[in-house]
C-alpha cells in the first residue's frame, strides 16, 4: 500500500510535474522528503534521533474522564458498592462531598486478541482496542480544570507557557508550507476552559501558536474578503503590504511580533487554496463518512473534526489538536460528571466514541499509523466514591488528581497492553505512577526528540516542555 503521498509533494511546486515527481521519488529513496517545507527553529536542531512517529494527533477530553468507567476496570468495586471506602485520612477532594463507593456505570470486558480491558462506554473503540496503549498510572498536581488542562498540555500549572503542538512546531517545523504546523480543532459547541490560552505559543516565537480550523461552519475567519475583489488587486495589496513591512523593517528593525504578522498574511495566501481542499469532506466515500459517524446526528461534528483531522495530516500538517467537551456551564456540555455520571458520560462517549475508532481504522488502512501518533488524554480522572453525603451512594463523580487513564495508539509503541496500575478501587496511581512530565518526554521520544535538548531561553532558564523532570516511558515502547 503506498502510504502518505502529500510526503513526496513536501514542496507546493512539486506536484506541477514529471521532473518535480521523479525528484520526489528520489529524496524519498534517499530518506531525504522528512526534510520540512518550513524548518524548524530549535538551537538544537531536530530530530536527536531517528523518530518512529513523524506526525501526531491529540484529543483532550475536557472535563475529566473517569477512568473506572472506561480503561480501569476494577472488580473490588462491584463488591464493595455501597460501602464507605476505608483510608486513613478523609480524601481531599474538590467538593469536599465523600460519598460511598459506587460500581463502575458500565460493564467491562476483554477486548481483541490482547484481552485489554474496555467497558461498554466505548464500544466502537473497544472493536480497536489491539491498538491501544493505556496509561493506568497517570497522576496530576491540582484537582482544578483550568490549571490541570494548562498541565496537560504544556507540563505547568498556569498559563504563558507553550502548549506540547507549539513546542512540536518550534522543533520540527512543518511538512508543508500551505498548511500550519499546529492546527486546533475545538468543539463544535464551544471553546474550552481557558479559550486559546489551551493552544498558545507561550513565550515560543508567536509563529508557532496554534491555527483553530472550525470542524463545522466557517473553517477559518477572515481567511478571504468580505465581498468580490476585482482580478489582480489582492496581488497588489499583498506586494504593497509586503514592500511597506520591509520598509518598516528597514527603519526599525525586526521583532517577533511583526514577523509573526509577515508570516501570517503569506500563510494566508496559500491556505485560501489548502483550506477548502482539506475541508471539502463532500469528496470521501460514503463508506468513509459512515465509519467516522457523520450520518449520525449525535457523532457527526466530532466525526467530521476527526477526519478533517486526517486531511490536514494527508497534507504534512505536523501536530492536530481536537477538543472534545467545552466549559463548565449547565447543562454540561464536557465530561465533569459531578451530577450524573451514566446521563453526562453517555452523551459525550456517543459524540466521539465512533469518530475516534473511526479514526484509528481510517489511519491503519492507510498505512498512516505506521508513522502517526494519536493521543486520547483528559486532564485528571474521577474519584471511585460518589460526590453526596457520606452515608448515599449519589450518581455523581468527583474530580480525582490522584490516578487516571490516558490512552495513545500508532507508531513505536506497544500495542493492546495496560501500564501501571491503580489501587484496588482505583484512586491512587500506586504502580509506576507516571507525571505529565513523563508523558510529555514519551511524545517528544516518539517523535526523535530528546526532551532535555528541546529548550528555548527566556527569563534567564532554558525553558522546556518537561520542565526540569520526566523521563520517556520505556514499558509502552515497542
Amino acid at each position: 500500500m503506498q502510504k502518505h503521498p502529500h510526503r513526496r509533494e513536501f514542496f507546493s511546486w512539486i506536484r506541477y510535474g514529471l521532473g518535480g515527481a521523479a525528484l520526489a521519488s528520489l529524496l524519498v529513496r534517499d530518506g531525504v522528503a522528512r526534510a520540512a517545507a518550513v524548518p524548524d527553529e530549535a538551537r538544537d536542531a531536530c530530530p536527536h534521533f531517528p523518530p518512529k512517529a513523524n506526525q501526531a494527533v491529540h484529543i483532550c477530553l475536557c472535563g475529566a474522564m473517569s477512568q473506572i468507567d472506561t480503561f480501569d476496570y476494577k472488580p473490588k468495586l462491584f463488591e464493595l458498592h455501597g460501602k464507605a471506602p476505608s483510608f486513613s485520612e478523609r480524601p481531599d477532594v474538590f467538593f469536599g462531598q465523600v460519598g460511598l463507593l459506587r460500581k463502575p456505570d458500565w460493564n467491562f470486558k476483554q477486548r481483541g486478541k490482547s484481552g485489554l480491558w474496555v467497558s461498554d462506554l466505548f464500544p466502537h473503540v473497544a472493536e480497536v482496542a489491539d491498538e491501544l496503549t493505556v496509561i493506568r498510572s497517570m497522576y496530576a498536581e491540582t484537582s482544578n480544570h483550568t490549571p490541570a488542562t494548562f498541565q496537560e498540555n504544556t507540563g505547568f500549572r498556569l498559563n504563558g507557557f507553550p502548549v506540547l503542538g507549539a513546542w512540536l512546531s518550534y522543533g520540527l517545523g512543518c511538512e508543508t508550507d500551505d498548511l500550519p504546523a499546529f492546527v486546533v480543532i475545538p468543539d463544535a459547541r464551544e471553546y474550552p476552559a481557558g479559550g486559546s490560552i489551551n493552544w498558545s505559543n507561550g513565550f515560543l516565537p508567536a509563529r508557532h501558536q496554534g491555527v483553530v480550523m472550525r470542524g463545522k461552519g466557517r473553517p477559518i475567519d477572515d481567511l478571504f474578503p468580505a465581498r468580490p475583489v476585482a482580478k489582480g488587486a489582492d496581488a497588489a495589496a499583498r506586494e504593497l503590504l509586503e514592500t511597506m513591512n520591509r520598509q518598516h523593517i528597514g527603519e526599525r528593525g525586526d521583532n517577533d511580533a511583526l514577523s509573526a504578522r509577515i508570516r501570517s498574511y503569506e500563510l494566508a495566501a496559500k491556505m485560501q487554496t489548502a483550506v477548502p481542499e482539506v475541508t471539502a469532506l463532500t469528496s470521501e466515500s460514503s463508506a468513509t463518512r459512515e465509519l467516522y459517524g457523520l450520518e449520525r446526528p449525535e457523532s457527526a461534528d466530532f466525526g467530521r473534526s476527526c477526519l478533517i483531522a486526517r486531511r490536514l495530516l494527508e497534507r504534512g500538517v505536523r501536530f492536530v489538536q481536537l477538543f472534545s467537551g467545552g466549559t463548565f456551564g449547565s447543562p454540561r456540555r464536557n465530561w465533569d460528571g459531578h451530577e450524573d455520571m451514566l446521563l453526562n458520560h453517555s452523551q459525550e462517549a456517543l459524540r466521539i466514541d465512533q469518530p475516534v475508532a473511526g479514526l484509528l481504522r481510517d489511519l491503519r488502512q492507510r498505512g498512516m499509523l505506521d508513522d502517526t501518533l494519536v493521543l486520547l488524554t483528559t486532564e485528571f480522572g474521577r474519584t471511585p466514591f460518589t460526590q453526596s453525603a457520606a452515608n448515599t451512594v449519589g450518581k455523581g463523580r468527583d474530580h480525582n488528581q490522584y490516578g487516571f487513564s490516558v490512552c495513545l495508539a500508532g507508531a513505536g509503541l506497544r500495542h493492546g497492553i495496560a501500564y501501571g496500575a491503580t489501587d484496588d478501587i482505583g484512586w491512587k496511581a500506586v504502580d509506576k505512577p507516571t507525571h505529565w512530565n513523563d508523558f510529555h518526554a514519551t511524545v517528544l521520544h516518539l517523535l526523535g526528540i530528546d526532551h532535555e535538548r528541546l529548550t528555548y531561553y527566556h527569563n534567564g532558564i532554558q525553558r522546556r516542555l518537561t520542565n526540569v523532570h520526566g523521563q520517556a516511558i520505556k514499558g509502552i515502547l515497542a
